[in-house]
């Protein structure tokens, strides 16, 4: 490595004696550790010594619990999990070859909050983190480390950890100094407010703070994260968005909201951040963002002179998009920071600033309760992430969904949802193609008649209208026909199809 690139990216000069190979670094993991991975949602994360890791357990198996910020990018999670080297996984992953071991009970998988994780590790909840392995664009004459495109728990494993392995990544740019605010938030007996009443507020350090004896060995990467597959948006996604729109333009009309809304959330995926790129044609201005992840529709809004500050623990970006950013940093770095994800999805925090959070539903029941994680109520597909820190918290908690799915053999609006992340209590507004359902201030009853009404049509329409009225022949405060809850879950498991062919029949 160039003389000269090596005292730029590592400032403090005792340091640099500890670079060394990824093969070399990964001989600290030993069987039966948990090892704390930087990486959130793909962005920061780690990338050379976990694939040394799973090189060595070739000749040397071993088996290793692993925590992150959410999920890992550049094949780690599939690489770790067909080498067969993960006994436990938290707290949230999006990888289709680890999703496949979890569900086969291969991997135990931890679904947490992801502003609780940290904490946990923290208060010595769960068990310590013995090595941590953590990404950075460089390291401070005063030894702090400064991140790359994340934060996540990097702090927290730090300095929880033993000993820390640092992946020193050229791909990015110095000019990411001072883009980060660092601050660990304290805890009972001695906690005290977090110091941010609106998004652009520091209340950290610039950099984490490492003892450097704690520090055992860097690695030097030159490597770019796993850009984002979100699809474009299209015209359900165009149409969410709209409903969005007039929604916002009627509270603004009533003076519940003003031209610059509230500082949004929105959580990760295709369609949130398709509907927040929607956002573009709105009239609004100098909105702001405080937020686990930054996609995107986050630059676009940017760039529209629509946004004038982003937060969030994270930077996820589409292979075009990323090479914008980080390829002009200076452009936006005085409109955007970087917080741990124990901030930016802090629970004081998102109810101070009084949060629009727009998250995405899996499937969503004619009473509000939401399923973000279980397909079918059993079988995991990413995880809760971040979405439970900001909707229980938010001052308007949105969730966004198509009405349909795979083609029209499934309706992500269901009689009763199998599994339940976010109950009928913190939801306030669900949008999809179809219209938007505003339920606040109504009763189960009320609220299933504008979900019905306003989310959902054709068959589907018709077979939750007859559920309802079934229902509520029964009685009760929350009407459900307990033997037909979920038998369209079930009709889907034995046909394909969540579509009554039995009455379409008769219809017809």
């Amino acid at each position: 490595m160039n003389t000269d690139v090596l005292q730029k990216r590592i400032r403090l000069p005792e340091l640099r004696e500890k670079v060394t190979s990824p093969e070399a670094a990964a001989e600290y993991i030993k069987d039966g550790m948990k090892v704390g991975m930087s990486g959130f949602t793909l962005a920061g994360s780690v990338k050379s010594v976990p694939h040394a890791i799973v090189k060595r357990a070739a000749t040397h198996p071993l088996k290793i619990s692993v925590v992150t910020g959410a999920s890992l990018g550049n094949d780690v999670d599939s690489a770790m999990a067909n080498a067969g080297i993960m006994s436990k996984r938290a707290p949230f992953q999006t990888d289709r070859t680890l999703r496949n071991a979890i569900n086969r009970g291969e991997v135990m998988y931890v679904d947490n909050h992801l502003s609780e994780t940290g904490e946990q590790l923290r208060k010595q909840q769960v068990k310590k983190v013995d090595v941590a392995i953590l990404e950075a664009v460089s390291i401070t004459e005063n030894g702090e480390i400064i991140p790359t495109a994340s934060v996540g728990n990097n702090e927290i494993f730090a300095e929880t950890a033993d000993k820390v392995i640092i992946e020193l990544n050229l791909s990015y740019p110095l000019e990411m100094e001072g883009a980060h605010d660092i601050y660990c938030a304290t805890h009972f007996p001695t906690a005290v407010p977090i110091n941010i009443m609106k998004p652009s507020d520091r209340a950290g350090s610039i950099g984490i703070r490492i003892p450097p004896e704690k520090i055992a060995a860097i690695v030097i990467t030159d490597e770019m994260d796993t850009p984002s597959q979100n699809l474009p948006p299209d015209a359900e996604t165009a149409q969410i968005a709209g409903h969005l729109i007039e929604f916002f333009k009627n509270e603004i009309k009533q003076g519940r909201l003003t031209e610059s809304l509230r500082p949004l959330q929105a959580g990760i995926g295709t369609i949130a951040n398709a509907v927040m790129s929607g956002l573009k044609t709105g009239p609004f201005k100098h909105l702001t963002m405080y937020s686990e992840v930054m996609q995107d529709s986050t630059f676009e809004l940017i760039d529209a002179g629509m946004m004038d500050f982003a937060a969030a623990t994270a930077i996820t970006l589409s292979d075009q998009k990323s090479r914008e950013v980080f390829g002009n940093f200076a452009k936006y770095k005085d409109h955007i920071l970087l917080r741990p994800q124990r901030i930016s999805n802090h629970p004081e925090v998102v109810q101070r600033l009084g949060l629009i959070t727009i998250n995405t539903a899996l499937e969503v029941d004619i009473y509000g309760h939401v399923n973000s994680t279980h397909v079918m109520g059993t079988h995991m597909m990413n995880g809760i992430g971040g979405s439970g820190d900001f909707t229980h918290n938010a001052h308007t908690a949105i969730f966004v969904t198509k009405s349909v799915a795979k083609d029209g053999l499934i309706s992500s609006i269901v009689p009763m949802v199998p599994h339940v992340d976010h109950t009928e209590h913190d939801v306030d507004i669900l949008v999809t193609e179809v219209g938007l359902a505003d339920l606040r201030g109504l009763a189960p009853r009320e609220r299933a008649q504008a979900i019905i009404n306003n989310c959902v049509q054709g068959e589907y329409k018709t077979m939750l209208q007859e559920y309802v009225a079934e229902a509520n022949l029964r009685g009760g405060q929350t009407p459900h026909v307990l033997e037909k809850a979920l038998s369209w879950h079930q009709r889907l498991y034995e046909t394909g199809s969540m579509k009554d062919e039995v009455k379409l029949t008769q219809v017809a």
